[in-house]
């Protein structure tokens, strides 16, 4: 069990670890991903890297591309890239700690095993551990998928060929367990799904 060192997920991690009878190594790499840009669009401050208006960031063609994703001018003035390496650096050298050992863009299984590792963090530097596991550019999930408070996200190595492991996400952002127990989930980090719905969340 693996923690952020940072409150919100604490209180989260908090309730499974009780439950189970365990305590979690606490990650500062697990914190929330820290490399504020300048949006294009906003002006006034610096903002998360992960909101940025559909229109503005489809529009570079480098953000779809696994390797290419961090030439954007912007991302390079926020020092994306070095704090994206630095957070999945620590992610590689603890896989390689239980056995896996990056090796391109797959996984060496030195030791290949049945264990399971919980990580209780948060949606942006999670989005960032996925992309390096799976190869795909950090923009593509940070403003295409969405993961409510608590949800779960599931992901599972493969070992097809010996000593040959990749990973495969089998689900991204559950909140299955909260619909069991009639609780609704939040529509924190979503946006009104018609531009007339002035009840739900604009920017």
């Amino acid at each position: 069990y693996y923690v952020s060192p940072l409150g919100r997920a604490k209180d989260t991690a908090s309730c499974t670890l009780e439950r189970v009878g365990r305590a979690a190594e606490e990650c500062p790499w697990l914190r929330e991903f820290h490399a504020p840009v300048w949006r294009p669009d906003v002006t006034e401050r610096e903002m998360i890297p992960w909101d940025w208006l559909p229109q503005d960031w489809t529009a570079d063609e480098r953000f779809f591309h696994y390797d290419r994703w961090h030439e954007s001018e912007t991302l390079q003035a926020g020092g994306v890239k070095a704090e994206y390496d630095r957070v999945t650096g620590a992610l590689d050298k603890l896989l390689e700690g239980w056995g896996y050992r990056r090796d391109g863009h797959l996984y060496r299984a030195v030791q290949p095993n049945n264990d399971t590792l919980v990580f209780f963090c948060h949606f942006g530097v999670g989005c960032v551990l996925l992309s390096h596991l799976l190869n795909i550019s950090p923009m593509v999930l940070w403003h295409n998928t969405c993961a409510a408070p608590s949800s779960v996200t599931t992901v599972a190595t493969e070992e097809r060929r010996t000593g040959i492991a990749s990973f495969r996400m089998l689900s991204f952002g559950d909140i299955s367990h909260l619909y069991h127990h009639e609780e609704p989930p939040a529509f924190a980090a979503r946006f009104r799904e018609t531009f007339a719905n002035d009840w739900e969340r604009q920017d």
